[in-house]
């Protein structure tokens, strides 16, 4: 098992990446989340997880070692193949992830492309316990904030603020200030609508 591979950036794509590590370069791909982290030195560190199939090796490679457990959580979820996960990595951050497994938010995960309703209700059933007692978070708070997210948005919909435009509000408060109430999510998204 390849661990971490640390060497000299030469090829850096959204997607994917190729290390000079001794001579060798070393192809992995990673998500959008580890590319808008990877530092602008020619020197970094990659923690990685090997894929072994029966036509290929494939590494993955992540700026942070959370990023790469949850990446593995996602794996021993049945349905769920390196590239959705990937995928899911890209289009969440992994904080976003945790907190929708925890909070049961299969709508969250659903939205990620190429999962579907029963996919995202198994890696929910799947990894929710896990979730909770590995990043040792309270069930309470986590469904409380999501109500106050819930009860924003449809507050914004009546109002007749776009449901797309409503949504990106509300979650960039809900990251900033996961305490914040309803009424102040619907007060500051007013501001940035």
């Amino acid at each position: 098992m390849i661990a971490h591979i640390h060497g000299k950036l030469t090829e850096k794509t959204p997607t994917e990446v190729v290390i000079d590590c001794g001579g060798v370069g070393y192809h992995i791909n990673i998500s959008l989340h580890t590319y808008s982290l990877l530092p602008d030195s020619d020197n970094v560190k990659l923690y990685t997880h090997l894929q072994i199939k029966e036509d290929a090796h494939t590494l993955f490679g992540f700026v942070q070692k959370s990023e790469r457990e949850i990446f593995r959580m996602l794996l021993s979820v049945s349905g769920i193949g390196a590239g959705i996960a990937r995928t899911m990595l890209s289009s969440l951050e992994p904080k976003q992830i945790v907190q929708a497994l925890a909070s049961g938010d299969v709508a969250t995960i659903q939205a990620v492309k190429g999962i579907g309703t029963k996919t995202a209700q198994r890696a929910i059933l799947d990894l929710k316990d896990k979730v909770l007692k590995l990043y040792d978070l309270d069930e309470v708070s986590i469904s409380q904030s999501n109500t106050n997210k819930e009860e924003a948005l449809s507050a914004l919909e009546v109002l007749g603020f776009n449901k797309k435009l409503a949504e990106k509000a509300v979650e960039k408060i809900v990251r900033e200030q996961p305490e914040a109430t309803a009424e102040s999510i619907i007060k500051q998204a007013l501001k940035n609508l």
